[in-house]
């Protein structure tokens, strides 16, 4: 069953689920055929319909480089509350208890958490200029992994619980 919500192909635009089962095949076979001979192994994405991967179809990141330093233009759509994001998240990063050496590597941690390129890129660069090295960069990314794994396996308790109700 295709999902009901529009989806974007390069060739044909937006494009409506009943008309997506039409115009997907031909692009699908095109991306197909482009794709052959590159030499390149064969990408997948989730796929609009069925969810299920389809080969050689490339899906385009959704983050780009030359967005972090236009971050500041987020005030268009209401100046008031970016300047007060912004004056706060610049007062979180001074020196306090910790040193703001001390915060770009939490935040290099949490940001590989959280997965997000933007704050990798910014908060690696960040580290860097306060004075951290790689080691020190290499070691909270290892704890905020670790914090991740420990989250995840904790949920295997409702798992069991789950496993021992259902079996007796």
């Amino acid at each position: 069953m295709l999902r009901r919500h529009p989806v974007v192909l390069p060739e044909h635009g937006r494009i409506a689920p009943k008309r997506l089962a039409r115009a997907a095949p031909s692009w699908l076979a095109l991306q197909e055929a482009n794709f052959r001979g590159t030499g390149a192994p064969e990408p997948a994405l989730q796929c609009a319909f069925q969810g299920r991967a389809v080969p050689g179809v490339r899906m385009e990141t959704y983050y780009h480089k030359e967005h972090l330093p236009r971050f500041s233009e987020i005030a268009e759509g209401n100046k008031e509350l970016a300047n007060a994001f912004f004056a706060w998240y610049n007062k979180v990063f001074e020196d306090g208890a910790l040193t703001a050496r001390e915060k770009a590597l939490i935040a290099l941690a949490v940001a590989h958490a959280l997965q997000c390129p933007y704050c990798i890129d910014a908060y690696t660069q960040a580290c860097l200029e306060a004075g951290s090295d790689l080691e020190e960069m290499t070691e909270a990314l290892h704890v905020a992994a670790a914090i991740r794994g420990g989250a995840s396996l904790v949920h295997g308790v409702q798992m069991l619980d789950g496993v021992k109700k259902l079996s007796m």
